[in-house]
């Protein structure tokens, strides 16, 4: 046999054959997941064992529910001694959990004000959207504003001219330098909003009147309370963030300065701390005569809070870019802020998702800390529904409920936080 009749290498294909036995089907996934050693097969044991008996704890208690009952006696003489969850509470009182006190005939406007919310956020969540809605996403915390507190609508409207005059110096300005140009944008910003506002208002509101019957911010509690204070301050604290990263990473000392003093601060202080500050302390910092709603003053202490943290997640993601991306950038003669709204940030902004939307659910689960200050959140409502003597002696039905629609909530944020890393691909795989 000659040496070139000699096949060192197959020139056909196996014919495709199925899987052995053992390593496919049910049997196949129970050893390979479940009892895969015996340490596996100990911990699966004792997890089922755990399960076991909180399902036979609480199906029975869940199963045996009363919903029609008026009060928590009225339960127990239903139930007639055995184990039973009383839902009757979360019946009568969901309302009050939802809108605290705010008047019945309006819950059309916070309803309105939280599906307009969607309406608002699809061009930021969502590839498909008309890119002109992002005009209504501008207006809408005005929008949200007027329809949750009341009032005149030509409040908001001239808020917002106050923006409108802040571009308008700052354009101005810009020949003499971005730190004149802020320093001019700021002052007339804060004189318009603090007095040339008011004057105009009263004018306007009298020749052509648009109102809304006004909501105290008392009546505000229950989740409608928590929603206003989460979706503000994570709203305000991702660009405040961006701002804060870019200054701590700056080559100008004195902005390099003040924003690490900023972030060290207000980490280094508990949440409940800036709360009774906010409470407490805040309108002294303020011209005489001036007064900040508490709820809004809330907001900007959760804002600055969250604000902190949310820089030093940017920072992470831009810290995790190579030199090169930046080297890049200027080869392509882009200034500062062009590189970084072009090249530098939408990366570091894709590295930072699952930490960015982490302090997000972090953020709108601490919104219940306002109980300290006086606040009706869920929580402050649920320990007063337990003082009434209808429902004197409830207690899991309320947790239950309150912990299944936060949970609701950042589960949302978290699947969407999962289905943005799959569009964007930041895994790089």
């Amino acid at each position: 046999m000659s040496h070139s009749s000699i096949a060192w290498f197959r020139d056909t294909l196996l014919p495709q054959a199925e899987p052995p036995a053992g390593q496919t089907g049910v049997i196949h996934w129970l050893r390979a997941r479940l009892f895969n050693g015996w340490w596996s097969s100990l911990l699966t044991v004792v997890a089922l064992l755990a399960l076991f008996a909180l399902v036979n704890a609480v199906l029975p208690w869940l199963a045996n529910s009363v919903w029609q009952a008026d009060s928590l006696g009225e339960c127990r003489r239903v139930l007639n001694g055995e184990s039973g969850a009383c839902w009757g509470v979360i019946r009568e009182r969901w309302p009050q959990l939802l809108f605290g006190f705010y008047p019945q005939a309006l819950y059309w406007r916070p309803l309105a004000a939280f599906v307009l919310l969607f309406v608002a956020l699809g061009p930021i969540l969502f590839k498909r959207v008309p890119r002109g809605v992002m005009w209504f996403s501008a207006g809408y915390p005005g929008l949200a504003f007027w329809l949750v507190w009341g009032g005149s609508l030509w409040a908001p409207v001239l808020a917002y001219a106050g923006l409108a005059l802040a571009v308008l110096s700052f354009s101005l300005a810009r020949r003499f330098g971005i730190g004149i140009a802020l320093i001019c944008a700021l002052g007339v910003a804060s004189t318009w909003w603090l007095h040339g506002m008011h004057v105009l208002l009263a004018v306007v509101d009298h020749q052509a009147p648009l109102q809304l019957v006004a909501v105290s911010s008392r009546e505000l509690g229950g989740f409608l309370l928590s929603f206003v204070v989460g979706v503000s301050g994570i709203a305000m604290s991702l660009p405040l963030g961006i701002l804060l990263a870019l200054g701590r990473r700056s080559s100008m000392p004195l902005i390099r300065l003040m924003s690490v003093t900023f972030i060290e601060f207000v980490r280094g202080v508990p949440l409940i701390t800036l709360l009774f500050t906010a409470s407490l302390l805040l309108n002294y910092f303020l011209p005489p005569g001036t007064s900040f709603d508490l709820i809004l003053r809330v907001i900007i202490m959760v804002t600055v809070f969250s604000t902190a943290y949310m820089a030093e997640v940017i920072r992470g993601g831009l810290a995790a870019l190579p030199q090169g991306q930046t080297e890049a950038a200027q080869a392509l003669g882009l200034d500062y802020w062009k590189a970084q709204r072009l090249v530098i940030m939408p990366q570091a902004l894709k590295i930072s998702i699952p930490m960015i939307v982490s302090t997000f659910i972090g953020l709108f689960k601490d919104t219940t800390l306002v109980v300290f200050i006086g606040l009706l959140d869920p929580i402050a409502l649920s320990t007063a529904i337990r003082a009434s003597t209808q429902w004197q002696g409830i207690y899991w039905e309320l947790f239950l409920f309150i912990g299944g629609v936060f949970f609701v909530f950042c589960f949302g944020m978290s699947r969407y936080s999962i289905h943005l890393e799959r569009r964007l691909k930041t895994d790089h795989r």
